[in-house]
């Protein structure tokens, strides 16, 4: 049996903050607003996970005004995820994600997010696929005021 996941965030740019993005640090002016590292790449494809199995979102598990996630690593939340994943018996089949951001540029970055979403999720790099769009200056994300992005997860029953 399969199930399938959608996941979606996006968080504000701001000074003073660390961009991060699937676990990898990008060089940047500014970084993501948020309870915890605000990697919104993570988020997304929580949500996802979740989502797949109808165990509710990121928030419900993750609550943002609980102080033990302020400025927590995103890829822990993310392990605890994927230990929820296969304790309900599933695994990932594939994940397919877009991130979508006027700047900076994402793709010297992507393979790099691949490795460490895999080595955390335990599955091989081949089976994540990440993919870098722009706005073309429309709305927040175009005009250089956030970056959001979308996930969609395959989960097989193990």
């Amino acid at each position: 049996m399969y199930r399938i996941g959608q996941g979606f965030d996006i968080h504000r740019l701001v000074e003073g903050r660390k961009l991060i993005l699937g676990g990898v640090e990008i060089p940047y002016e500014k970084g993501l607003l948020g309870h915890s590292d605000a990697d919104a790449l993570v988020h997304a494809i929580i949500d996802a996970l979740f989502g797949a199995l109808a165990l509710g979102d990121i928030g419900t598990h993750f609550p943002d005004n609980d102080p033990k996630y302020k400025n927590i690593d995103s890829l822990e939340l993310l392990k605890i995820a994927n230990s929820i994943i296969k304790n309900n018996g599933y695994s990932i089949n594939n994940i397919d994600s877009s991130i979508i951001a006027q700047e900076p540029k994402m793709k010297p970055y992507i393979e790099q997010m691949r490795q460490k979403l895999a080595q955390i999720l335990d599955i091989d790099e081949k089976l994540i696929s990440i993919k870098a769009k722009t706005m073309e200056g429309q709305d927040s994300v175009g005009e250089k005021k956030a970056i959001s992005v979308q996930s969609v997860i395959l989960l097989k029953k193990n």
